[in-house]
């Protein structure tokens, strides 16, 4: 066991402003409930907290088309009657609104993700963690299921960089079909997700028997579900696949999305998982000790995403928290009971040990056919996307200096090393 983890958290509080619409189950909102309630149960203290730098276009195109990221930026909600053929080739609309300050609020979450996985990657932390990232189905060319711009894919390339590979693991009520389409050609990354499938349930992919292809066949793992799969089943299964995953894979990091519409009394979902039931998994995870990114994803009853995303927040950083909720901006939200944790539901259990059975025996079928860890010709680490820099010198004492740029000018105290530890010393 190494000692005590060190985790990165990113937060940026305009974030959780943006509106989707009156109507729409999207609530940004939960990521400032989840952020106050962290903060109302100290755990900040025990981690080191990051603004996130906000993705550059030239950073999102790594994954998406350039097209469809310049048209993020052009459009607002003013001028959508103005491009109604580019509306509906990029899927924006009903779904994936157009709303104030959408391409910024892509720009932040996008950008805490990948600023994650390069902390993780020059070993500047074990876990790192941004509940505002996971925005699983965004595709290449265009939005869907309320994601714009996948920065779970970008995450997971950067990671690339200096791991021959890595593995995704989702548990959110839905399949993360745009991470897996990412990379269902290749062995350098490994998707697993656990999701409910069939009765036309979106995104409606998910099989079993989608396992990739070419390179990437048997990379990709799929656990199709029924409604109400509760706490016990679900982590026998879970413990069950992910240990064989690990084992066999051999990943050198772990993206883990851990989407809280999957828990008990969901608006959008259907399984009856408790928060213990769902924060179990990244306890297991957890435990193989290998660099962890963190991110959240869907979740649509808001005071339950942050009640647990605050959990899993203390079970990465090894901290049991009183179930009375402290003090806090959202306390009404938490009434009338106001207890963190939330039991399973009661919706008809439809996974019968049968096909429980059926579908891990499959799963450990398909698992037989791939090589131990395999071998990957790890090229020359290429540098960090360039970020354009701060000028101290052309800095014109004229202008007032905004609160993103003035945080870039402060280094922590630890930043520079001195003695043993410096490079540089003679």
């Amino acid at each position: 066991m190494r000692s005590k983890d060190k985790i990165s958290y990113f937060y940026d509080g305009d974030v959780g402003n943006v509106y989707f619409g009156p109507n729409h189950p999207m609530k940004p909102h939960r990521l400032c409930m989840t952020h106050h309630l962290i903060l109302a149960y100290g755990l900040h203290s025990k981690m080191e907290v990051y603004r996130p730098h906000k993705a550059y276009p030239i950073e999102m195109a790594q994954f998406h088309s350039p097209d469809y990221v310049e048209f993020l930026q052009r459009i607002n909600p003013e001028n959508t009657d103005l491009f109604p053929n580019e509306m509906a080739r990029y899927n924006l609309g009903e779904d994936c609104p157009v709303f104030e300050d959408m391409f910024e609020f892509c720009q932040i979450y996008a950008g805490a993700t990948i600023d994650a996985a390069r902390r993780l990657n020059n070993k500047l932390c074990d876990i790192a963690i941004n509940w505002a990232g996971g925005l699983h189905h965004a595709k290449k060319c265009d939005a869907s299921g309320f994601c714009y711009i996948n920065d779970l894919v970008l995450g997971i390339l950067e990671l690339l960089k200096h791991h021959p590979r890595v593995l995704y693991i989702d548990i959110d009520v839905h399949h993360g079909d745009g991470v897996e389409e990412a990379f269902y050609f290749t062995d350098r990354v490994m998707t697993v997700s656990f999701h409910k499938f069939g009765d036309k349930f979106f995104p409606g992919t998910g099989d079993v028997k989608e396992i990739g292809e070419r390179e990437g066949k048997f990379y990709a793992i799929n656990v199709p579900l029924r409604d109400g799969i509760d706490d016990s089943s679900f982590n026998r299964l879970f413990r069950a696949v992910i240990s064989k995953v690990v084992e066999i894979y051999q990943p050198g990091a772990i993206v883990l999305q851990c989407g809280a519409d999957s828990l008990a009394r969901d608006r959008l979902g259907c399984f009856n998982l408790s928060i213990d039931g769902h924060a179990e998994c990244v306890k297991f995870v957890k435990k193989f000790n290998i660099p962890l990114l963190v991110t959240g994803g869907g979740g649509y009853t808001k005071e339950n995403v942050a009640r647990c995303w605050t959990v899993e927040t203390g079970i990465l950083l090894d901290t049991e928290l009183p179930n009375e909720i402290p003090d806090n901006d959202y306390i009404k939200y938490f009434g009338p009971d106001y207890s963190l944790k939330i039991p399973g539901g009661h919706i008809e259990n439809l996974n019968t040990k049968s096909y429980i059975s059926t579908i891990k025996a499959q799963i450990l079928d398909n698992l037989r056919y791939i090589q131990h860890a395999p071998s990957v010709q790890m090229q020359e680490v290429p540098p960090d996307f360039y970020i354009p820099d701060f000028d101290e010198d052309e800095q014109n004492p004229d202008v007032r200096v905004d609160q993103r740029s003035r945080d870039k000018q402060i280094q922590r105290d630890d930043e520079y090393f001195d003695g043993d530890k410096d490079n540089d010393a003679s």
